[in-house]
């Protein structure tokens, strides 16, 4: 089984045991205000994500669930080709957590997966997102105008690529 380790995290597999943590996540509207889709309503809805996570990582692990203290308290990976995401419970922002987490994920897309590149697509409104992956070393390549509507809001993006050649130091 593929698993990472940070000096403060687990990432890993997703499992069924993890439904009450992610739905924590995925039903908090701080953490899904930037996010492709409404806060998650339901725990049948998550139970349905978390299905699909599980699903998906045979026979790869590409969308890892992030653990800390033996709680699942977010996810991170690539998905639709080399697209990169992350989310994290509200709780554990700000302390780095997450450009931990990349510093994991990024040399394993490059080093044991061989992607030639990531590309992460966030709302600039969403500056820790941006500020995480430019820290990371994602160069922005564009931007766009109401690129997702979301419970009947719009919201922008910006578009970053990292290559191999560019990770941060």
């Amino acid at each position: 089984m593929t698993q990472l380790r940070t000096e403060r995290l687990v990432l890993r597999k997703a499992r069924p045991e993890d439904l009450e943590d992610l739905h924590a996540v995925y039903s908090d509207p701080l953490v899904m205000r930037y996010w492709s889709t409404p806060p998650h309503d339901e725990l049948a809805k998550t139970k349905r994500h978390l299905d699909r996570l599980i699903a998906s990582s045979e026979p790869v692990v590409t969308y890892f669930v992030i653990e800390r203290g033996g709680h699942a308290i977010g996810c991170a990976g690539v998905h639709m080709g080399d697209e990169i995401g992350f989310l994290l419970r509200s709780d554990h922002w700000q302390q780095g957590l997450m450009s931990e987490a990349l510093t994991a994920l990024i040399p394993y897309f490059f080093e044991v997966l061989h992607y030639p590149q990531l590309t992460a697509d966030a709302d600039p409104m969403n500056a820790a997102s941006v500020a995480t992956l430019r820290a990371a070393g994602f160069v922005q390549t564009g931007a766009a105008k109401n690129t997702y509507c979301v419970d009947g809001v719009w919201s922008d993006s910006v578009y970053f690529t990292l290559k191999p050649d560019q990770r941060a130091a």
